[in-house]
């Protein structure tokens, strides 16, 4: 299978991190080692002395080229991956999407009717591409913002909603689509380094739900395994 990450500045991470894609690139060369590949058309981290995507300096500096690429950018959301997504899942001949999007939206774009509309027009752009393939939505993920500001925290708790109904409303036998969980336990004060973007247990949290997603519903892989759920550094 060939998995395209597609994100916000949660997915692409900044200068020194690992990101939940490194955690997920280490889950699947356990559990299906030369059985799948990581595509997409960028493979930088966000850096932000020059507030561009030009760093490449993750934490781990042995995570394989190959297994760095993705479609993801700090401050792009569902509006700007919607026009986008079909050439990289052409290019890419992407299999499977692995999507985590709409905070920054709903945060400076596009209020939450508008960003289920971006994430329907998403859904049938990467179709146009690939007919067959498949899509993992994960929903808005608490955040400090939403802690704090109770008219944004039920923002994200309405397109929340609407993904959810645009996933039944979507999904078929040929192209089908999950909505992951919210990673269970997560919590912003100990899982992010600012309350928004994950830290080490939070990019364990986040790559354990897409990947216990895929293989509950799929059979893809095997259960995150518990070693790599643990606090430490890599």
């Amino acid at each position: 299978m060939r998995f395209l990450p597609v994100g916000d500045s949660m997915t692409i991470g900044a200068t020194g991190d690992f990101t939940w894609r490194y955690r997920l690139w280490q889950h699947l060369d356990a559990v299906c080692p030369g059985s799948y590949e990581i595509v997409g058309p960028r493979t930088t981290l966000y850096d932000p002395g020059a507030d561009a995507p030009l760093s490449h300096a993750y934490a781990d500096p042995s995570f394989p080229p190959a297994a760095r690429r993705h479609l993801a950018g700090w401050g792009e959301g569902w509006l700007h991956m919607a026009p986008v997504i079909a050439d990289a899942v052409r290019e890419a001949e992407a299999d499977v999407l692995l999507v985590s999007l709409g905070l920054i939206d709903l945060g400076f774009y596009t209020d939450a009717e508008q960003t289920a509309a971006n994430a329907r027009a998403f859904i049938g752009a990467a179709r146009t591409a690939n007919p067959r393939v498949r899509m993992v939505l994960l929903p808005v993920i608490p955040n400090i913002r939403a802690e704090s500001d109770a008219p944004f925290a039920a923002s994200c708790a309405r397109f929340n909603d609407l993904l959810a109904r645009a996933v039944t409303d979507l999904d078929t036998p040929a192209s089908p689509l999950l909505l992951a969980p919210a990673p269970p336990g997560y919590d912003i004060h100990t899982d992010t380094y600012d309350g928004t973007h994950p830290g080490p247990t939070g990019e364990h949290l986040l790559a354990a739900t897409f990947a216990d997603t895929l293989h509950r519903a799929w059979g893809v892989g095997g259960p995150y395994a518990q070693q790599h759920a643990e606090p430490v550094s890599a």
